[in-house]
């Protein structure tokens, strides 16, 4: 597709358009890359984990529970942290976590380039579809994927499998090679790497985690983009390097 005076089918007049001739597909995480949920879902696990017997503080929690799928998290409370009833533990985080989302904000500028994109979106996250409606569900973005938003719960093995990236593919008829994944966790990039797409790691400027650039470099991201301003350029090296 090349570039013209007028904006593609789906952009908003408002935005440069993001020319990507040999990109079909750009899926996005949610928690970190779209939305800034990941810092108050760490804090709640602390505050709640802590009510259960288990101190540990909210850095520590977004280091270990953060971009699982919860029933991976359900595991490791159980088996590690020696949880024995996970439903009662699991059923008090969400009830603090959906009211919490009531704050919920987009990643600064991350709106700019969803809407910017001249190709097909979609999101997959590891989140449940439910949380998702409670928490990508309350901001304008949610109407922007145009109902384009998967979960773990649409297929058997979450992220780091390749299973729901393969399936972002199969529901919008393009070919992994010609797919981007944005992520900004290890697994996401496993994601793609094993789906053979190419994966880009996203820095939320926001987070607290040490060397994240060289986490995501050592685990395969092909590319790094430091927020919002920096994606737009990274996607179009995607484009490049896949010409």
């Amino acid at each position: 597709m090349s570039a013209s005076t007028s904006n593609p089918p789906g952009v908003n007049a408002a935005y440069r358009p993001i020319v990507l001739p040999n990109i079909d597909l750009v899926i996005f995480d949610c928690d970190g890359v779209l939305i800034d949920s990941e810092l108050t879902a760490s804090r709640i696990m602390s505050e709640t984990l802590r009510e259960f017997g288990v101190i540990l503080d909210p850095a520590e929690a977004h280091s270990i529970f953060t971009g699982n799928a919860e029933a991976d998290n359900r595991v490791l409370c159980r088996e590690k942290l020696g949880i024995r009833d996970v439903d009662s533990f699991f059923s008090a985080v969400n009830a603090r976590l959906y009211g919490a989302f009531e704050q919920i904000q987009e990643i600064k500028g991350i709106s700019d380039i969803v809407r910017s994109l001249d190709c097909r979106i979609c999101v997959a996250s590891n989140s449940s579809l439910y949380r998702l409606t409670r928490s990508l569900g309350r901001t304008e973005l949610w109407l922007a994927f145009k109902g384009q938003i998967f979960s773990a719960d649409h297929v058997s093995r979450p992220k780091p499998a390749p299973d729901l990236l393969f399936h972002c593919a199969k529901e919008n008829n393009t070919a992994p090679r010609r797919s981007v994944m944005i992520d900004d966790g290890p697994h996401g990039v496993h994601a793609a790497i094993s789906a053979g797409m190419v994966p880009i790691g996203f820095i939320d400027p926001n987070d607290p985690r040490p060397d994240r650039a060289a986490v995501l470099r050592n685990a395969g991201a092909a590319f790094i983009a430091l927020g919002a301003e920096n994606l737009g350029e990274c996607l179009e090296e995607a484009n490049r390097a896949l010409a």
